[in-house]
């Protein structure tokens, strides 16, 4: 099984500001039809993992983004159903570690982890194995970061990088070790 991130985030590091507000991103100047991979990493994807915050913030959204893509939401709280319809959302308690094995064991191929905490916790238990992050050219001064503290070094490899006309910088990463040198029990591990 991977993990994967893909996400977008401010030059200085953020994914939202501190409000959890996302209006810089929406805002951006895309170029016409450019998914930046997006449709093509999601349709590698078998399920969807996210936290609480970031489901809050989705599901207010006019259509759900995910299509029928399975989602999994990190909470110890009972969700609320949105408007818009929903193909397979679950909530579940289960720490990161316990949801990566119960998920392997279940054959899932490719899990996408979003949200900053939730990937901040994958990345500390040395879950993720690869990222996709797409620098916008935006300083927020402050704001939600994407990366968090971390037990070690988590060594990454560059597989591929782009620069768009607009000035998105997109960079794809491998992790290295991770899983191996703090979760040698973990299944799959490298």
């Amino acid at each position: 099984m991977r993990a994967s991130i893909f996400i977008a985030i401010s030059l200085d590091g953020f994914i939202a500001r501190k409000d959890g507000s996302i209006d810089w991103l929406t805002g951006a100047e895309g170029i016409d039809g450019e998914d930046y991979g997006y449709r093509e990493f999601m349709d590698s994807v078998d399920l969807l993992v996210m936290g609480r915050n970031t489901f809050d913030t989705v599901a207010a959204f006019d259509a759900w983004p995910y299509g029928d893509t399975r989602v999994m939401v990190l909470t110890h709280r009972p969700l609320a159903r949105p408007a818009a319809a929903i193909a397979d959302v679950l909530a579940t308690s289960e720490t990161p570690e316990m949801l990566y094995t119960r998920l392997h064991a279940e054959g899932v191929g490719r899990i996408y982890v979003d949200g900053g905490l939730t990937i901040q916790q994958f990345l500390a238990a040395g879950l993720i194995d690869d990222m996709t992050i797409t620098v916008l050219p935006v300083l927020l001064g402050e704001g939600i970061p994407l990366f968090g503290p971390l037990p070690g070094d988590v060594r990454l490899r560059l597989l591929s990088s782009q620069a768009y006309p607009n000035g998105f910088v997109q960079g794809r990463w491998e992790a290295h070790g991770s899983r191996t040198t703090r979760n040698s029990s973990m299944p799959n591990a490298r």
